[in-house]
């Protein structure tokens, strides 16, 4: 038995932060005076704060130590591993505070307003050791399901829950597990989407790297409800901590026979295999991610028929993404009641955000459906950074819409989302603040879907290209208000016409900001003014005479030579003040950077 465990944060984030070089360091450390058999450490995956990353933990004081570097962690061993000394000027403050006192993770702001279903043992258990797993009723439910559970009970089950599918449609999981049992088929295949495409979002990452044996637990019990030998998980290769993490899962669950054949002696076969993206946005979409499983381009095929009567290799086939699985486990364990418990009355259960953007804590938030977007943004988040205003949110990822601070208060689940024009989507959660140019958003993401188009249908190929062209006439100050009645109108022929979801979604963050800041796109064509100071074609730096010293900071770092000195001497000062030539200007916004007194305004 050791007396302490120190926790070290291994998700990409807090990897990308030299995690590995700190948990090294504590085992040199504790290895050097010979702690070997007193204290142990354990690499997790993703804590979910990440905005205070490198994550340290050490139990069980419940000590949590935040913004960890290397050179740290001889302190912390020495004065709290040897001298029982919490040192306080490392431990995590909540929000604002001063406090110095040891505060327990779930105590923060953060994690209390949280309910963690998907993300119950991220950042609690070594996700390559599959022991950890078992002792946290791991495979618990698959022993339940393959020894006293008929297929149909199992289906039953997810179809009571409530579960809908967490990779953007909302489909009732259930329907679909029972769509595929029902189909007629030699052979069926279940399918794991873990192609997280979206700007923002890696939700579906953080589970796979903290807790890949709930992944791979949820395929078994459905491969068995629904009468499949052979299951396949399709991550992109960019997730290199997830891929490896889910290798030496599956390892693992071979050793125990709990893949393979005849699990747990009771004549039930199913393995899994992992199928590598190339990173294709629209192979997050069923039917080109399965093509691309079968070793072809990765583009969507027609529907009819359905991948559950006529899926991968022509078969019936299951496909759920990363989230929608990971629930599956606790379902079966702890009833659907309990977790239809939770949610909406058509929203049942928790959802995992990804938040960003213009927020104080960054990280993976999991809530209950239905929590206002308020709560989310002020008491899970923190609010706004440097007291700026809160101007809008964008749920959803390209495919989804931007929400005004008007309608914060509206609550986050699927039919409360569509109603205000936007949508669930996996889960990217970002937060845009005063400084936030809504046209320029608009934009960013049709960008996005426009390189990520596989140009298998007109509409998507060439009229998302044509829309971005409108949208970029918009803020380069060259459109009119007719353009604006067209961009709509190829908004509406793009969403009806395209073949897969991808295509029929991606007018949705132009038309939600038309729908609300279309004030901001009146500015842009009318008065050739971007009110954001974003755009840069609209963008003019300007120097205040009388609040200009003359100092020529601004003169020294202008890239085009574009300013130079007045004859103009402000009272009070000595030196003449300084002029930009509007003409010559590049709008790089160095000038302004370098101003000290706040004398360079853009508009």
């Amino acid at each position: 038995m050791f007396r302490s465990h120190v926790l070290v944060c291994g998700g990409t984030g807090c990897h990308s932060n030299n995690s590995a070089k700190i948990l090294e360091e504590f085992n040199a450390q504790i290895k050097a005076n010979g702690l070997e058999n007193d204290v142990q450490t354990v690499q997790t995956g993703c804590f979910g704060l990440c905005a205070v990353g490198p994550v340290v933990i050490v139990y069980p004081e419940g000590a949590f130590y935040s913004k960890i570097k290397t050179e740290d962690v001889k302190e912390i061993v020495e004065e709290h591993l040897i001298k029982g000394r919490i040192v306080t000027r490392l431990l995590h403050k909540d929000d604002k505070a001063v406090s110095e006192s040891v505060m327990a993770l779930s105590e923060t702001n953060f994690y209390k307003k949280q309910t963690r279903v998907a993300l119950r043992n991220c950042g609690v258990i070594n996700p390559e050791n599959i022991d950890e797993y078992i002792a946290y009723d791991g495979y618990q439910a698959l022993i339940k399901v393959l020894t006293s559970m008929s297929q149909q009970e199992v289906i039953d089950t997810i179809l009571k829950s409530g579960l809908r599918g967490r990779g953007g449609a909302g489909f009732p999981t259930g329907r679909k597990w029972q769509f595929t049992h029902d189909a007629v088929g030699d052979e069926k295949y279940v399918c794991c989407n873990a192609d997280e495409g979206d700007p923002g979002a890696f939700m579906d990452r953080s589970v796979l790297e903290g807790d890949p044996h709930a992944v791979l637990e949820a395929m078994a019990i459905a491969g068995y409800a629904i009468g499949s030998k052979q299951g396949y998980i399709y991550v992109r290769a960019e997730y290199p901590i997830a891929v490896h993490r889910l290798q030496v899962a599956i390892g693992q669950a071979k050793e125990y026979g709990l893949l393979g054949k005849n699990i747990l002696d009771t004549g039930f076969d199913f393995d899994i295999e992992i199928r590598l993206g190339a990173g294709a946005f629209v192979c997050g979409e069923e039917t080109a991610l399965m093509t691309s499983i079968e070793g072809h381009r990765g583009e969507p095929r027609p529907r009819p028929p359905f991948p559950a009567i006529k899926g991968l290799f022509a078969k019936p086939t299951l496909l759920n993404n990363v989230e929608t699985y990971a629930n599956v486990a606790q379902i079966i364990l702890k009833g659907p009641e309990w977790f239809a418990s939770m949610g909406t009355e058509k929203s049942h259960g928790t959802k995992v955000f990804a938040l960003g953007g213009k927020i104080n804590n960054t990280g993976l938030v999991e809530i209950p459906m239905g929590t206002p977007l308020r709560k989310v943004i002020e008491d899970i988040g923190g609010g706004i950074p440097n007291g700026k205003k809160f101007k809008a949110a964008q749920t959803g990822g390209p495919s989804g819409g931007c929400i005004p601070a008007s309608l914060i208060d509206t609550p986050v689940d699927y039919e409360s989302l569509i109603a205000i024009g936007s949508m669930m989507g996996s889960g990217g959660l970002i937060v845009m603040d005063e400084d936030n140019c809504m046209v320029d958003i608009a934009k960013f993401f049709l960008e996005f879907t426009v390189d990520e188009s596989c140009g298998k249908c007109t509409a998507c190929r060439i009229g998302t290209k044509r829309l971005l062209e409108l949208l970029t006439s918009v803020t380069e100050g060259t459109a009119t208000l007719e353009t604006l009645d067209e961009m709509e109108k190829l908004c509406y022929y793009i969403k009806e016409n395209s073949l897969c979801g991808l295509g029929q979604t991606a007018p949705n963050p132009v038309l939600s900001t038309l729908r609300y800041f279309k004030d901001e796109y009146v500015a842009h064509v009318v008065e050739k003014r971007c009110p954001a100071g974003v755009c840069k074609k609209l963008l003019n730096f300007n120097i205040d005479k009388d609040k200009c010293i003359g100092c020529g900071l601004c003169a020294k770092n202008c890239p085009a030579d574009a300013i130079t000195r007045t004859d103009y001497i402000a009272p009070g000062h000595k030196l003449a003040s300084m002029v930009i030539d509007s003409a010559k200007c590049v709008k790089c916004g160095a000038c302004m950077s370098n101003c000290k007194f706040n004398a360079i305004s853009k508009g």
